[in-house]
């Protein structure tokens, strides 16, 4: 009787048996894409696997995986799973020291790395992490001089593991068939954003009865096409390309570079893409330069046929009636604007679009879904193996995230917190028991740490982090999160962070998008040395005002929200940045590390002074240390009162 296909070294050796010659993998190197059948990557997975064992990896070990979307790294995490390790994955852009506390947490041994790079940020921590053997690397240029104690090539390992094979033939399919599904699959680290970060282990069984729920639930097959573009270390890449397309079999492409990726997208096509909220905020910012760098005759085709977009688009993709002067109008937009600018974004063949990871603004969302791409929320976390709520086809709303997704249960606590029970929440977390009994309980209810309410309809509604909804000082509700994504539409604005907890009134500090502005600055010739001295203009003052006070007259219309609106807001002399603390790897914003970073500035903006000299200690990408000396200005915005005919309404 044969094994049921329960973790994910038997899903790719049966991939391999039935479809073996269809495409699993492709990676762009020196522009030109390279194709992995599935026989191919399992045979790499196999001798990378046994070169491991050959090197004395054993089952129940971790494996560090640091590197860009590369097979390789991939293939490293299918051979540590084969063998019963676990993988570990690691941001590729961390600074060693961000690196050392999770290498030392999970001991790990065995590495496999990228390039010289990693490399590098390895030795340097070599003396902290006395458990550390073997660092296997994939790139070799620049390491032909490298102490070779620790260092074993790719290629090499593998050419041990193959030489393995002939000495042990049967023992790869013995490692594979002791396998449970009950296994830890992978340790994803969350982002710390509170205090050190916490080794989340997920099964085989959380992450493929997750997965598969979720492919049912969409219709996925194995002629999807997916391009593997965020950090590995996230969990959103390890369910929607790794975990997902080996449940489907379905292809997984590998982008040349992070400045690639848009190209790329073009190349392959996607029909199943996933990005954060972040991602369609830049790609938003380009189309936005673009117009502004449009000739006339263009931007007013642009403004007419988006305007068309917004009134009807969102009601065709979801099938709603329609007039038929409306439907020629959008048949004639979508040949003149809509598909060439899907195509310019790598949307054109997308199917099922999603975004999660932080609550995306309402015009955002619905500015792609009025282009024609099916984009829709879902909601979950690392710890509950990612889905919890999607959105169903038809039923897309901007304000909620959906439904509970197969065999998910959900409750909200008598304070608001949305708890979850499903196959996909987590086994635990490494090493901290307590930390586990606080996040889930005894009959297996997750705590989210996430505020939110099921509406009318029965779609999940989520208002902020728990912890950070509050109240200003006249019981206004205050939630954070969401100005700050209404606030980020604008392409101007990178970054935001709110305040008004306790407070008088809600404030702002806000970042400037450098590319967005600086093309907007440099067509008004706007002359600007640098990030500081182009945040501190009053023309750039000017700019954000406007947005501010557009954000502020929407506010005016919500019931709950109107006394939330803000009173004052400054632009940061530098941007918030992972390497100085400010935001995590998956540009979380720290918010508490902020308020205590910048509490002059914070507190500045509930004082009525209009501007204030900071001097501030930054981090470059080298490693050194600066000092960053500016004046800050604080403006007042517009506060609107509730619009005349909603109060007639």
């Amino acid at each position: 009787m044969s094994r049921p296909l329960d973790t994910f070294p038997r899903l790719l050796l049966d991939h391999a048996a039935h479809r073996g010659s269809r495409p699993a993998m492709r990676e762009k190197d020196l522009g030109i894409w390279q194709t992995y059948s599935w026989t191919a990557v399992a045979e790499e997975v196999q001798a990378l696997a046994l070169g491991l064992a050959a090197l004395g990896f054993r089952r129940g070990e971790h494996l560090a995986i640091i590197g860009d979307n590369r097979p390789r790294l991939y293939w490293a995490m299918a051979a540590a799973q084969s063998l019963g390790g676990i993988p570990v994955p690691l941001y590729q852009d961390a600074v060693a020291e961000e690196m050392v506390f999770v290498l030392a947490d999970a001991d790990v041994r065995f590495a496999v790395v990228e390039d010289q790079e990693q490399v590098d940020k390895l030795l340097e921590l070599r003396a902290r992490l006395p458990a550390l053997e073997f660092i296997v690397y994939d790139d070799p240029r620049g390491l032909r001089n490298y102490p070779r104690e620790l260092l074993r090539p790719y290629e090499d390992v593998q050419t041990r593991g193959r030489a393995f094979a002939q000495e042990h033939p049967g023992y790869f399919a013995e490692q594979v068939a002791a396998g449970r599904s009950s296994d830890v699959a992978i340790m994803l680290y969350t982002s710390g954003t509170t205090g050190h970060p916490k080794g989340v282990m997920l099964t085989h069984d959380n992450l493929i009865r997750t997965g598969r729920g979720g492919n049912e639930r969409e219709k996925l097959t194995a002629d999807e096409e997916v391009l593997a573009y965020l950090p590995m270390a996230w969990v959103g890449d390890n369910l929607f390309s790794y975990t997902q397309g080996a449940i489907a079999g379905f292809c997984m492409s590998c982008p040349e570079s992070s400045d690639t990726v848009l190209t790329d997208m073009r190349e392959i096509g996607p029909t199943y893409f996933f990005a954060p909220p972040r991602v369609y905020e830049n790609l938003l910012t380009q189309v936005s330069i673009r117009m502004e760098d449009a000739g006339r005759v263009k931007r007013w085709l642009y403004a007419r046929f988006m305007e068309v977009a917004r009134r009807v688009g969102t009601q065709l993709l979801d099938h709603q009636p329609v007039g038929p002067w409306d439907r020629f109008l959008y048949a004639l937009g979508n040949v003149v604007m809509y598909a060439p600018l899907r195509n310019v974004l790598g949307l054109s063949r997308i199917r099922v679009a999603y975004t999660a990871g932080e609550a995306i603004g309402p015009d955002l969302f619905r500015f792609y879904r009025s282009l024609g791409v099916n984009l829709k929320q879902l909601y979950g976390s690392t710890e509950t193996s990612v889905f919890v709520c999607i959105q169903p086809d038809g039923e897309v709303k901007p304000d909620t995230v959906g439904t509970p997704a197969k065999d998910v249960e959900i409750r909200i606590s008598e304070q608001g917190e949305v708890l979850v029970r499903s196959p996909g929440v987590f086994h635990s977390y490494y090493k901290n028991p307590e930390a586990t009994r606080e996040a889930k309980t005894a009959e297996g209810w997750f705590h989210t740490g996430d505020a939110g309410y099921f509406d009318a309809d029965g779609h999940l509604k989520i208002i902020d982090r728990a912890r950070d909804v509050g109240r200003l000082q006249d019981g206004t509700l205050f939630a954070p999160k969401y100005l700050e994504n209404k606030l980020k539409f604008f392409p101007w604005i990178k970054e935001a962070v709110a305040f008004g907890d306790g407070r008088p009134y809600a404030t702002a500090c806000l970042n400037i998008d450098l590319q967005a502005v600086g093309n907007w600055a440099e067509r008004r010739g706007l002359a600007y040395a640098g990030y500081t001295d182009l945040a501190g203009r009053d023309e750039v003052y000017a700019l954000l005002s406007g947005c501010v006070d557009a954000v502020n007259r929407d506010l005016s219309q919500d019931a709950k929200l109107r006394g939330s609106q803000l009173h004052r807001f400054l632009i940061l002399h530098k941007e918030l940045d992972a390497d100085d603390g400010e935001l995590t790897r998956t540009r979380k914003v720290r918010r508490r590390f902020i308020a205590e970073r910048y509490a002059a500035l914070i507190d500045a903006l509930y004082s009525g002074v209009d501007r204030v000299p900071v001097e501030a200690q930054v981090k470059f990408e080298d490693g050194r240390l600066g000092t960053l000396r500016a004046d800050v200005q604080i403006r007042q915005a517009r506060v609107w009162n509730t619009v005349p005919a909603l109060q007639a309404a």
